[in-house]
């Protein structure tokens, strides 16, 4: 018998800006774990540890198997993943960025970790992982990010508040905006806007709308609110129904009809999985 459960919290009120919220999933179960995950366009920081060790075997995506330390941070990514876990009963701590966290908090070109990873400890985060693994629990743990993360934003640099109005604006009119839109609205050059874009989220602003697209075509289908997916497809502005089934395939892995039907499939407002 397993069991996969995972706990929301809120972020403190002083990372509002940069962290959504912080993911536990406990794992309990004898046999080894694959969780499927799909994009959502948002960069993060995981821990997760036994004895030290690991206890992710590797993550694979349809471009590469990469093995992953105890602590690391990843990128926006545009391809689906599965996560492989060792045999046995685990615990793992996710930090759930804001989509422009790695530049604010990190101070580093996002785009370094598009589909990527990376050891934390590379961006001054030297004793945090002993830390946390000699920490009793996980509230403990919870506190040591936090306060790792407070440290970084004070010592932030200057914001890029034209990409953060931009992802805004994406945000609340995803079943209409375009880059053309966002161009007019803020006023700027394609060329600009994209390199800005593209330094602090990890994405282009095309690719990151077509994700975020996506996940709320998700959102829709496990509503049961449309009788149909092509209505879905139409909602969302997709250009046909052909391009809305690529998209699903692209970032997910499977048919928007395989997806519809799937019983494990967990999501909440970070992003979607299954088993």
């Amino acid at each position: 018998m397993r069991s996969i459960k995972f706990n929301l919290l809120p972020a403190p009120e002083v990372l509002k800006n940069d962290v959504e919220c912080f993911r536990i999933a406990e794992y309990t179960g004898e046999e080894g774990l694959a969780i499927k995950v799909v994009p959502n366009g948002a960069p993060g920081i995981v821990f997760q540890h036994h004895n030290g060790q690991s206890v992710i075997e590797n993550i694979v995506t349809p471009s590469a198997i990469t093995s992953v330390p105890t602590l690391f941070v990843y990128g926006a990514g545009t391809e689906p993943s599965v996560m492989n876990y060792h045999k046995g009963s685990s615990t793992t701590i996710q930090v759930i960025l804001k989509p422009h966290a790695l530049k604010t908090l990190l101070g580093i070109n996002a785009s370094v970790l598009t589909n990527g990873s990376a050891e934390l400890h590379e961006f001054s985060a030297e004793n945090l992982n002993i830390q946390l693994i000699e920490a009793s629990n996980e509230q403990e743990r919870i506190t040591l990010l936090t306060r790792f993360l407070v440290t970084r934003l004070q010592q932030a640099n200057a914001r890029d508040t034209l990409v953060e109005e931009s992802l805004r604006l994406i945000h609340h009119n995803m079943g209409s905006i375009n880059v053309k839109y966002l161009l007019d609205y803020l006023n700027i050059s394609e060329r600009q806007f994209e390199r800005r874009f593209t330094q602090t989220v990890g994405l282009s602003p095309q690719s990151y709308i077509r994700v975020k697209r996506f996940n709320e075509a998700i959102r829709l289908i496990k509503t049961q609110q449309f009788e149909k997916l092509t209505d879905i497809a139409y909602a969302l502005n997709f250009y046909d129904q052909s391009h809305f089934i690529r998209d699903i395939k692209a970032y997910s892995g499977i048919t928007p009809k395989s997806l519809s039907q799937l019983n494990d499939f967990h999501h909440d407002l970070v992003g979607y999985a299954y088993v």
